[in-house]
């Protein structure tokens, strides 16, 4: 079973694959430690460019930029009280009050080794989990992957939390745009509107980075960021070496929030930020001192670091097994992965094992090299990338977005393409509208269309092949059960909140 993942690490160990992953790396950090940007941006602009790479490098370039931007989302937490990614907002809790004592230094370098050690377990969770699930969804026909994408729309648009008929209008826009272009079965055209540019589909990538790129951008831009008297060049850094050995007294920590990420990461629509707040909840519950937290307790920086990058490799667990991305970064490197070639899902791990489980090794290599180059990064000298001037780092990105969707087909239309989804997205995040199932709903909805319709094909036209096994049937009570699920939760928390009361009758505080 693990044959395959053995004979992928030479082919990783190439010169051109080891400094895809240093480069994304490095990338990630500076990314992460400028607040408004994320992995998710960095990934989706960096796509266009890989066009002409190999597969594997492009991989190697994402696995690196997503590990070092879950650290580097730490640096402004720390020094500025700013989270650099929505997951690193608990960080801020106890890395701002040890900046502020003159401890910013150590409080980077519990960071970078506690992002370091929760990427490796997500690393090896990938590695150990993927393998046995892919065996299973090999057995998966058209009529079950039908129910797997059904299954992977319900769960994120019913599992992102409160705007649960937001979530369900961005999936069927996302679903409305994957029915753009030819059919894929009788080639009539699908809302082209005479654009001979349509008649392909829209390209996944015009779409991530319109959507993911350009908002932030804006508010990048709308926003100035005002650093205060902290003095980001006066960090009093030690050596790592020299510092490490005091942090052993966290292993603990490392390892039930290495739990924490992983398990969330798997579930989808949770994300690292639940990963880090539930992992530093538990962590200063078992703390013998629970009443320094908050306080610059360096605990706490390793709880919420070692969950949220527990969730990293986690999350592509059911994304490449069964195509159904956990977070909004999977749905991203799914995009990645489509314009090379590359179907997630049950066929992956057969038709392309050397990249599916290189794309492993990658994550695991990333992982490593965050503490060497993170460790050596996180100094007075790399907090200094916080002063860059906002206007001209958004001028860069935008062109570099030009650029890279112009690159892609050598047309103007795109770019204009580009621009247009860029103000939906700004607007959908103006509106609080979820943009993940927007995604999903362009990859799982044609993948859902195609695979119902070749069942229904096999069936003769009989639809009770969609229910026709065992498989089929637990699919759809999963599907029915996320739908359905929350709704039935909150009926019966409702009811058990108007039931409690005092013993006059008034409701208990």
């Amino acid at each position: 079973m693990y044959g395959d993942l053995i004979n992928a690490l030479p082919t990783v160990l190439t010169v051109a694959n080891f400094a895809a992953i240093v480069i994304g790396v490095i990338a990630g950090i500076v990314v992460g430690a400028l607040p408004g940007l994320s992995a998710t941006m960095a990934i989706s602009v960096l796509v266009p460019f890989t066009f002409g790479l190999d597969p594997l490098v492009a991989l190697g370039l994402m696995a690196g930029i997503y590990n070092g931007a879950m650290y580097g989302g730490a640096i402004p937490a720390i020094l500025l009280r700013i989270p650099g990614t929505p997951a690193a907002v608990a960080t801020c809790f106890d890395g701002y009050p040890m900046a502020q004592q003159g401890k910013g230094g150590y409080a980077l370098q519990v960071a970078v080794v506690s992002s370091s050690i929760g990427g490796i377990a997500s690393a090896l969770a990938l590695m150990l989990l993927a393998p046995p699930l892919s065996r299973v969804t090999l057995l998966f026909g058209p009529s079950e992957i039908f129910w797997i994408a059904v299954f992977g729309l319900s769960s994120v648009v019913f599992l992102l939390g409160k705007h649960v008929v937001k979530g369900l209008i961005s999936a069927a826009s996302g679903v409305l745009v994957s029915s753009v272009g030819a059919d894929p079965i009788l080639g009539v055209d699908r809302f082209t509107f005479g654009q001979l540019e349509l008649l392909d589909g829209i390209n996944i990538v015009i779409l991530l980075v319109g959507l993911y790129a350009l908002p932030p951008v804006i508010d990048l831009l709308e926003k100035p960021l005002k650093t205060d008297a902290l003095g980001t060049g006066k960090l009093h850094t030690q050596s790592l070496l020299t510092s490490l050995p005091s942090m052993f007294r966290f292993w603990r920590t490392w390892l039930r929030s290495s739990l924490f990420g992983i398990w969330i990461g798997i579930l989808p629509g949770a994300g690292g930020s639940m990963a880090a707040f539930l992992s530093y909840n538990e962590a200063r519950r078992a703390s013998k001192t629970p009443e320094t937290w908050g306080q610059g307790e360096p605990e706490g920086i390793a709880a919420s670091e070692t969950a949220n990058n527990a969730d990293t490799a986690a999350a592509l667990i059911p994304a490449l097994t069964l195509g159904i991305p956990g977070t909004a970064v999977a749905a991203v490197m799914m995009g990645g992965l489509l314009i090379h070639g590359l179907q997630p899902g049950p066929m992956l791990f057969r038709e392309n094992p050397d990249v599916v489980f290189g794309f492993m090794w990658q994550f695991l290599f990333g992982a490593i090299l965050l503490i060497f180059l993170g460790g050596s990064l996180a100094t007075n000298n790399f907090a200094r990338v916080l002063r860059l001037p906002r206007p001209l780092l958004g001028a860069m990105i935008i062109v570099l977005m030009l650029v890279g969707v112009y690159s892609i087909h050598g047309r103007m239309f795109d770019v204009y393409l580009m621009l247009g989804f860029g103000a939906i997205g700004y607007l959908m995040d103006k509106l609080d509208f979820p943009l993940p199932p927007v995604v999903l709903g362009l990859i799982l909805g044609g993948f859902a269309e195609e695979n119902l319709r070749l069942a229904l094909r096999i069936g003769q036209g009989d639809w009770s092949i969609l229910w026709h096994n065992v498989t089929s049937q637990l699919l759809i009570v999963l599907t029915i059960g996320v739908v359905f699920g929350p709704g039935i939760l909150r009926r019966i928390r409702g009811k058990r909140g108007k039931d409690g009361g005092d013993a006059d009758g008034n409701p208990t505080p």
